[in-house]
């Protein structure tokens, strides 16, 4: 190979792998410098390449010092006396250089091949440390990756850039199959010995909180928030959200023209169901808010520091504030963050609740809110 060719090799690389081409430059000198040693016993030596002219070449460097500073072991320390063989004006303490040209075909058999070891070497690092940089910069970030395998009730996804994570089945919540699209949320990325470890979810509450995000030019520019999400995956989510501008519905912005934003994100969640409720500074509307659809006739608020509130709701209205296996109730505690009981009216009775506890001011306000 010429070193014309060896140079187009290297942009090839550097193109195909998409690697800076000063680093391949750098594992490839690696990998050279260390055929010079084996060929010529010098360690303390660089590869510099020359792209103008397509030409690499060698540099010996020294350190000019004293005889007994001399360290074993140390080849790029050398006496003034020696120093004065190469370069006359030399004086202690100079750094100097000497540039070698050699024909790789002077180098051995096995110095080659451990060049070539060496090189692909630094080429894996290089595609690792790449990978690692990407895949954090899509930390808190939803990406699409392919069913790779499954196997032992675990679905291996293949990311791209040569890594793999894994997610338990039970994270799936429809039929998938070798070769599937499959949208992950990227939770974290730790350095590994074979590249970028990957933690990704499909239940994490925050990969909703982002769908949000993308779907909602409101809350994009902060006129919206999200104040709380609870998930039960596959299932059903419960998201509170509230708005800075008077003029903004925060429930409208969400749901968008004839429901068509809400309708997106249910279809990328695989059509899990959504329930959105308004916030409220008033813990008594946040939590009659929290329980639709079931609708609340009052909320009682037994312990405001540490959040304990009953919320009383009608026999027939019971059930629906529950849900089916405690799931309404469960992520209406976990998504506005207060602990609430239901009880029928004659439940609150015997226990001394009195319900105009819930001022009629509020009564109103909830009821007008779950008939409008």
């Amino acid at each position: 190979m010429t070193n014309k060719e060896l140079f187009l090799a290297i942009n090839d690389i550097c193109e195909d792998r998409g690697l800076e081409k000063e680093k391949v430059f750098q594992a490839f000198g690696k990998g050279l410098a260390n055929a010079y040693f084996k060929t010529t016993g010098i360690k303390n030596v660089k590869t510099v390449f020359n792209e103008e002219d397509n030409e690499y070449y060698f540099v010996e460097y020294y350190t000019v010092v004293e005889d007994d500073e001399l360290e074993e072991g140390d080849p790029s320390k050398v006496t003034l006396k020696e120093a004065k063989k190469h370069k006359k004006g030399c004086k202690l303490g100079d750094y100097f250089e000497i540039k070698r040209t050699v024909n790789p075909k002077d180098f051995g058999r096995n110095a080659i091949k451990d060049a070539k070891g060496i090189f692909n070497q630094e080429l894996t690092k290089l595609e690792r440390e790449q990978a690692f940089d990407y895949f954090q910069g899509l930390v808190d970030q939803i990406i699409q990756g392919t069913v790779f395998r499954i196997k032992d009730k675990r679905v291996y996804i293949d990311l791209g850039r040569e890594v793999i994570t894994s997610l338990p089945q039970s994270e799936f919540t429809s039929a998938i199959s070798v070769g599937s699209p499959v949208k992950v949320y990227v939770i974290d990325v730790e350095p590994g010995n074979k590249g970028p470890k990957v933690k990704v979810s499909k239940s994490n509450y925050n990969m909703i909180k982002k769908l949000f995000e993308e779907n909602i030019t409101e809350i994009q520019d902060g006129t919206v928030d999200i104040k709380g999400i609870a998930r039960e995956i596959g299932v059903r989510t419960k998201v509170c959200v509230m708005s800075h501008d008077p003029n903004v519905d925060p429930l409208g912005a969400c749901l968008g023209q004839k429901g068509a934003r809400i309708q997106d994100i249910i279809n990328k969640l695989d059509g899990e169901k959504i329930d959105l409720y308004e916030w409220s500074d008033d813990p008594k509307i946040l939590i009659a808010n929290a329980l639709k659809p079931a609708e609340v006739i009052g909320v009682h608020i037994e312990d405001e520091k540490s959040k304990k509130a009953i919320a009383v709701v009608s026999d027939d209205q019971y059930t629906l504030a529950i849900g089916k296996n405690a799931q309404n109730v469960t992520l209406a505690v976990r998504s506005c963050d207060w602990n609430i009981d239901i009880k029928k009216p004659e439940e609150a009775e015997a226990a001394g609740i009195v319900i105009k506890s819930a001022t009629v001011e509020d009564l109103d306000m909830i009821k007008e809110r779950f008939n409008s």
